[in-house]
């Protein structure tokens, strides 16, 4: 049953989009539309809501922030940051978006920021048509990190920040800024 196997992941999901300061005007508004759905409680994170259901994505970079990973989305088939669907055992956003980036990169030692970089509301094929309401974190690769590609990619690569690949999917490239900003904000070390 969602609402008891959602019930931290969506008292983490409201507590963290409560607080966050968002990055744009739109994510903000992509955040009081994001809170608005999670009202309907934990069944708002499972992906047979009709009305839409919360995801958690990754930009991932490298530790220098030279680099950005990007996937091949295999269904799609455009350049997207690694993410997807919420699962029983997340019991936090970033862990998920922690999750779904170790899953479609292959790299161990992956470290999530906590705090968002985006929120996105954007329409989906899944369960016959929905929409994902994504939120997004950025993720640090160690040094020397090597991808590995999953059943859900096409292809991975690393791109410079400024050069990102063609065709790009909607969304993708405005995690940039917020994405090398958390980057920046991170501890020496």
């Amino acid at each position: 049953m969602p609402s008891e196997t959602y019930a931290d992941l969506h008292a983490d999901a409201t507590a963290v989009l409560s607080r966050w300061t968002a990055t744009s005007p739109a994510a903000a508004a992509n955040r009081d539309r994001t809170l608005a759905l999670l009202a309907a409680g934990p069944v708002a994170l499972h992906r047979t809501h009709r009305a839409g259901h919360v995801t958690a994505s990754a930009l991932v970079l490298d530790a220098t922030g030279e680099r950005v990973l990007l996937c091949l989305h295999g269904k799609f088939r455009k350049w997207v940051q690694l993410g997807g669907h919420c699962e029983p055992g997340d019991r936090t956003l970033a862990a998920a978006a922690l999750r779904e980036a170790t899953e479609e990169s292959g790299i161990a030692g992956l470290v999530v920021d906590p705090t968002p970089i985006d929120v996105d509301v954007h329409e989906v094929s899944c369960q016959g048509g929905s929409l994902h309401y994504d939120v997004r974190f950025a993720v640090v690769a160690p040094a020397g990190a090597t991808e590995r590609v999953s059943a859900e990619s096409e292809a991975l690569g690393w791109f410079p920040p400024d050069r990102l690949p063609e065709p790009l999917a909607g969304g993708t490239a405005q995690l940039v800024a917020p994405g090398l900003a958390a980057l920046a904000r991170r501890p020496a070390g």
